[in-house]
């Protein structure tokens, strides 16, 4: 990375001297055929140098340009977010329960997100309102957000091998998440397989059965909560044990349900309350003259 921004440094010291010297050149050409006799040498001269000069800031841009993007990753951006929320979700909780750390070495840990670090710059302000963490500029959504990372802050990524969290993403059922990729035609045993080969090499590096008893448990635990879903046979479902979040989830239903509730329990009150009164009212009414009555007769 540092060879790569003292490329780009040098390129962009050569492309201001050469548009120095070219914009120096198209003045004298202006002086030349304004204020001066035009003499057909000296303009032809000074033509066929800003053409040269033209050429070669041309050829500059565009080995700056090629120097730059040779190192463009080929890694997605969205699979790998996808492959976080998956984690993040359906993983992390878990291993809070068991107050057990991944080591490094495991393809999910954090550290080996190539964009882990950009994603955690990224400020998420109203509905159509994202910010940059870095240079603190604002975009209208977050696809653009993206590419100005890309762009800009290019330099910040970990692009060293193994860092891809989407390559994870046949093992984490990511498509699962991904609801335009949810609904495929027919399944594929080999592509079945395959992911299931990667879950459980996952299963194996991330959580060794034999380092310790809650190693043990989270090994079968990813088994059951990924792996075994990756299959043909009808009624095997990713994610069969949950999220670590269906508790916050319920807290939120129940919130919500009383607060839709509790203003047509007041109202149901107050319209008893009422009812009520207005019985004890006509009740008092019809009382008094019957009273009247059998005190005349007597």
């Amino acid at each position: 990375m540092n060879e790569v921004s003292k490329a780009s440094k040098e390129m962009g010291k050569h492309l201001s001297t050469h548009f120095a010297a070219l914009a120096v050149q198209i003045a004298l050409l202006c002086v030349v055929f304004l204020y001066i006799i035009p003499v057909r040498g000296i303009a032809q001269f000074l033509m066929l140098c800003v053409i040269q000069e033209l050429e070669e800031f041309a050829a500059l841009r565009a080995q700056q340009d090629s120097v730059v993007h040779s190192h463009e990753t080929h890694c997605s951006r969205e699979r790998s977010r996808t492959a976080w929320k998956i984690i993040e979700e359906y993983l992390m909780p878990f291993l809070e329960q068991e107050n057990y750390n991944i080591s490094r070495t495991c393809r999910l840990h954090p550290e080996n997100d190539m964009f882990r670090e950009q994603e955690l710059h990224k400020d998420h302000l109203q509905v159509n309102e994202w910010q940059c963490g870095f240079c603190r500029k604002i975009f209208i959504s977050e696809k653009l957000l993206d590419q100005h990372f890309d762009n800009r802050h290019h330099n910040l990524l970990n692009i060293s091998r193994g860092r891809c969290l989407a390559d994870m993403c046949g093992g984490l059922h990511c498509d699962v998440m991904d609801k335009s990729k949810a609904l495929k035609t027919k399944c594929n045993p080999a592509a079945a397989d395959k992911n299931r080969h990667l879950c459980e090499s996952l299963a194996n590096s991330c959580f060794p059965p034999k380092e310790s008893p809650s190693a043990r448990r989270l090994h079968d635990f990813f088994l059951r909560q990924f792996c075994d879903a990756h299959t043909c046979k009808r009624g095997s479902q990713p994610f069969a044990r949950g999220s670590g979040k269906t508790t916050n989830l319920l807290y939120y239903a129940i919130c919500i349900l009383l607060m839709m509730f509790l203003p047509i329990f007041y109202c149901i009150v107050y319209a008893h309350q009422r009812e009520m009164s207005k019985n004890i009212k006509n009740f008092n009414f019809k009382r008094i003259p019957k009273m009247n009555q059998k005190t005349k007769s007597y």
